[in-house]
């Protein structure tokens, strides 16, 4: 089977964790897997999964000039595939690899498996009602990969990389970028996820949920379709199907009663707890523990405890 190409994203110099899961997706096919990224002198041997890296050099700030160079990386080392992760950057850049290349891109892939030396993708459809496996006749798979669905490799990446530059002059180019600040941690970088969804009852009420958030202290707050279309909580705080995948070690769904939608973003947590006045919520399905009851009435309490064990600690 030829290499997988794998875009990291960095985040001072140190890969991001999507990309790691990218690259234990691609190890895990029995690829060869060459770890890319932008930036000299970065970190290769963190890099872990990859057999081999590439450090680009020159202005990475534009998309179209990074996916023009990454699809020649892909040329010239004679791969067969080419993943990143469906983040932001991955979303951005692998639909321009892909057109490079004249190959079709699989998105948002729950599995990547090798039958022969043919790479086959499995990527949810229909708002993830039907699962689907995929094919392409491409002599290039392309393909990003769901957020906190694959497992990184424990294998250490290379101790050296080849170099390789960005040459395309770019159509455009990043001058600046400003981050919207924020004491709140994104949840899908969140070790425990606290969601609401409408049994709720109003917007206020999230108020009980950033307090027990703030009890455990390395928590955030995340939330329903419902609740988001309802105007409560922003859209960076959507766990679901057209939301966010998070797969925290504990995850908390308050109020939700357990819809495909939201369970396909969440279901891969390490511990749930659901906490429901209907005993027959769906939700209740997939929980770890369960709490039936009222949610108000439930989390001053589970909050005071939290804050006893902390104090206790």
């Amino acid at each position: 089977m030829k290499p997988i190409l794998v875009f990291v994203e960095l985040t001072a110099g140190a890969p991001r964790r999507a990309s790691l899961e990218a690259l234990g997706a691609a190890r895990a096919t029995g690829a060869e897997t060459i770890a890319i990224f932008a930036g000299e002198g970065s970190n290769s041997a963190a890099c872990s999964g990859a057999q081999k890296a590439i450090a680009l050099s020159g202005d990475a700030s534009s998309s179209d000039a990074l996916a023009s160079a990454l699809a020649e990386a892909v040329k010239s080392n004679d791969c067969g595939g080419f993943m990143a992760a469906a983040s932001s950057a991955g979303r951005d850049l692998a639909p321009r690899v892909a057109a490079h290349l004249d190959a079709v891109l699989f998105s948002d892939c729950i599995g990547i498996t090798a039958v022969g030396d043919q790479l086959n993708a499995r990527r949810p459809w229909l708002a993830g009602k039907v699962i689907a496996d995929l094919a392409s006749n491409a002599s290039v798979f392309c393909a990003t990969t769901r957020l906190n669905v694959f497992t990184s490799s424990e294998e250490a990446g290379p101790d050296t990389c080849d170099a390789a530059a960005i040459s395309a002059e770019p159509k455009a180019r990043v001058v600046s970028v400003e981050a919207k600040a924020s004491a709140q941690l994104d949840v899908q970088e969140a070790p425990v996820v606290i969601s609401g969804g409408r049994g709720m009852g109003e917007p206020e009420q999230f108020s009980l949920l950033e307090g027990l958030a703030a009890a455990f202290g390395n928590a955030t707050v995340g939330a329903s379709r419902a609740v988001v279309d309802a105007g409560w909580r922003p859209h960076a705080e959507q766990v679901g199907q057209t939301g966010k995948t998070v797969s925290p070690q504990l995850y908390f769904a308050v109020g939700i009663s357990g819809a495909i939608q939201h369970l396909a973003g969440m279901r891969t947590s390490g511990v749930i707890v659901a906490i429901n006045k209907d005993a027959e919520a769906p939700i209740f399905k997939v929980a770890d523990y369960g709490i039936v009851g009222d949610a108000l009435e439930i989390l001053p309490v589970l909050t005071e405890a939290i804050q006893k064990i902390k104090a206790e600690a």
